[in-house]
């Protein structure tokens, strides 16, 4: 069993929820101590420039978190690299930063990065990050040939996006040829040098088959699907329940 959890938790969904009021609960910080403290390797979150969800001072707070609390654990930034972003990042100096493509009204990452495009501004902002000292993933569709172009850019890892793949929950036929594309992309990436993640509708229920047949993946980012779960189940709990369904307790 690995020692280090790939599990990191997305608060996306609580930020969202503590939003509605003008309180400070539920609390951001408070849930992601809850999640690493049960086992969690880190804590997701995508900082859009509207602010609907995650704010700039829950990333800052949650770097301290981490820092003062949990040094062992991670914090993932997640968004477009635009100037602003970009900002935050050489600000907060996350362990590990994913760029995805993403418009800033989408209400989540629901494609990666289209390689045939100029991909020469997205070049610069991967050696700014590097020089930061911070890992740089890219999200990339279930496409085989997408993990070259990853590379030659300068990332050091990819996330697969596993939507095509969390929606077919009522298509088992249909959810073993989107498996296929996954663990075809990832074996690429894996040839190609590049750290394997994965995230987007991965729940207790499609995560073993992924794991049996990509075991090597590193790091599986979750965030809907973990809060739908913790609303039954609670933060701590589920945490088990996902790191059980990866294979690791």
């Amino acid at each position: 069993m690995p020692a280090v959890s790939r599990l990191s938790v997305n608060v996306n969904a609580i930020a969202m929820l503590r939003n509605r009021r003008d309180l400070p609960w539920p609390s951001v910080t408070g849930l992601a101590a809850i999640a690493m403290d049960a086992g969690a390797k880190g804590i997701t979150v995508h900082p859009r420039p509207d602010e609907r969800h995650i704010r700039k001072t829950d990333v800052f707070e949650l770097s301290e978190l981490i820092e003062d609390r949990f040094p062992n654990k991670e914090l993932c930034l997640e968004g477009y690299p635009a100037p602003d972003f970009m900002k935050l990042v050489e600000e907060a100096r996350p362990e590990q930063v994913l760029f995805v493509p993403d418009d800033p009204q989408q209400s989540t990452s629901d494609h990666g990065w289209d390689f045939s495009k100029d991909t020469g501004a997205l070049e610069t902002a991967i050696a700014a990050a590097k020089e930061w000292a911070v890992t740089v993933s890219l999200f990339c569709d279930p496409d085989p040939a997408a993990p070259e172009h990853a590379a030659r850019l300068g990332a050091e890892r990819i996330e697969i996006y596993t939507g095509p793949y969390g929606a077919c929950y009522d298509d088992p036929a249909r959810a073993e040829k989107e498996l296929d594309m996954i663990v075809a992309t990832a074996e690429a990436a894996q040839a190609c040098g590049l750290g394997v993640n994965a995230g987007h509708d991965l729940t207790v229920e499609n995560i073993p088959a992924l794991m049996a047949r990509a075991p090597f993946i590193r790091e599986m980012s979750i965030g809907h699907g973990f809060t739908a779960d913790a609303l039954i189940h609670g933060f701590a709990e589920s945490v088990a329940r996902f790191r059980r369904a990866m294979g690791e307790i």
